[in-house]
């Protein structure tokens, strides 16, 4: 999964984008700490980052 394709499955679960920072995405929910989502072109990212 690539960084483009979390933030829009995030969105559709009610995240929203807060701001971007350099390469960084920062999605916020009410309720919940910000994640920040590196977004590197088709680059796909790690397991860990993604199951988080």
């Amino acid at each position: 999964m690539t960084g483009k394709e979390l933030v829009k499955l995030l969105k559709k679960n009610g995240w929203v984008l807060d701001r971007i920072a350099g390469s960084h995405h920062i999605m916020i929910k009410e309720g919940l700490r910000s994640v920040p989502i590196p977004v590197h072109g088709k680059k796909y990212l790690p397991k860990g980052l993604v199951s988080a």
